[in-house]
Order: structure tokens, then C-alpha cells, then sequence
């Protein structure tokens, strides 16, 4: 593989293009109209005071971490993480790491509140486990994920954002970008 800057600027330029959003019932949905959607979703939970919740693991959780910060200080929205270490090794230990979001979320996760999960392989049993919390407690869904195009995480949110690329690098910035673009649309909101 090639790392000159430029041709890595490309590459992800076209990974960011190959993003593709599904809802629920797998129906595409162009780009733009999927961020629009989301943006609107963001909006209503900020107006109506609920709780956004966003997390991942290893790199995705520092994209997770970025983004709460992004939401909270740009889009004056109540966001969280949950991989505050007292509390993930202590559900981690007690439930084990397959369980760890979701055992904080059926406690945290209220109806209208949403989930924001990041998963580059889409496979992670504890990010899985998290989405079904979250759906039993009626919030909404949206994840992010890469890989294989027929990863699970990929049809479990209420949307899917997906990005075509096996490369970790590229997955990472590419929900990241995507994550601050939805930030950046609160600027002057």
C-alpha cells in the first residue's frame, strides 16, 4: 500500500464518498439526506433535553470521545460516553466485557435519548449487546461501521452508516469526519 499524503488524501476522499446510509428496514439513503435526517434527530433530543450517548472501542472510543466533546461544547447537547474506566472495568468485571455498555445502558438509556455506536469491523459482541439495550429502552440507533459490507452491526440501528473500506485508518477518520460534520451543522443553531 501506498503512504504518500496525496495519495492517501484521495484515498480517503473516496472512502468518504463511498459511505453508504440504510435505515431500519435497509433501505439506502442518499448521503447528504441520511445526514440531514440525523441532524434533525440531534436536534429534537437537544430541544427536548434527552441524552446522547456515543461509544466505541479502543480507537473508535477516542472517536467516541472527540465527538461528545464536539456535541456538548458545539452543539450545546447532553452527550456522554461510557468508558469512564472505574465504571467499564467495573461492569467488565462483574457482567463481563460483552456486557459492559449494556448493562450501563438499561440503566442510563431513557425513550428519545439516542445511541451513537462506532465499530470498524461492525463485529464487536459488546457494541451489538449495546444497540439491543438501547432499542429496548426505545431510544434511537445510529451506527457506524466499516469492513465487510455484510458486517451485523450494519442493519441493527434505526440508521446505518457504513464506510467501504478495510483500511482502520481510513474507517477511523472517515466516521470522525462524518461525526464532526453533524457537529458542525449546530454552528450558529
Amino acid at each position: 500500500m501506498e503512504y504518500l499524503l496525496e495519495t492517501r488524501l484521495y484515498q480517503f476522499i473516496n472512502t468518504v464518498k463511498s459511505a453508504v446510509i440504510v435505515n431500519a428496514e435497509n433501505e439506502e439513503i442518499l448521503l447528504d439526506d441520511g445526514l440531514v435526517k440525523i441532524f434533525e434527530l440531534l436536534l429534537k433530543i437537544r430541544d427536548n433535553n434527552r441524552n446522547l450517548y456515543v461509544i466505541g472501542n479502543g480507537g473508535s472510543a477516542a472517536i467516541a470521545s472527540h465527538a461528545v466533546v464536539d456535541f456538548i461544547n458545539v452543539a450545546k447537547i447532553a452527550a456522554h460516553t461510557l468508558h469512564d474506566s472505574a465504571t467499564l472495568t467495573c461492569m467488565a468485571n462483574d457482567y463481563g466485557y460483552n456486557n459492559a455498555f449494556s448493562k450501563v445502558l438499561n440503566i442510563t438509556l431513557k425513550e428519545e435519548d439516542i445511541l451513537i455506536v462506532i465499530s470498524s469491523s461492525g463485529k464487536s459482541e459488546n457494541i451489538i449487546n449495546a444497540v439491543k439495550a438501547a432499542k429496548k429502552n426505545g431510544a434511537t440507533v445510529i451506527t457506524f461501521s466499516g469492513f465487510g459490507s455484510k458486517n451485523i452491526l450494519r442493519s441493527l440501528g434505526d440508521i446505518n452508516i457504513w464506510v467501504n473500506s478495510e483500511d482502520y485508518g481510513m474507517v477511523e477518520i472517515a466516521h470522525q469526519f462524518i461525526l464532526h460534520n453533524l457537529a458542525d451543522r449546530f454552528i450558529d443553531k
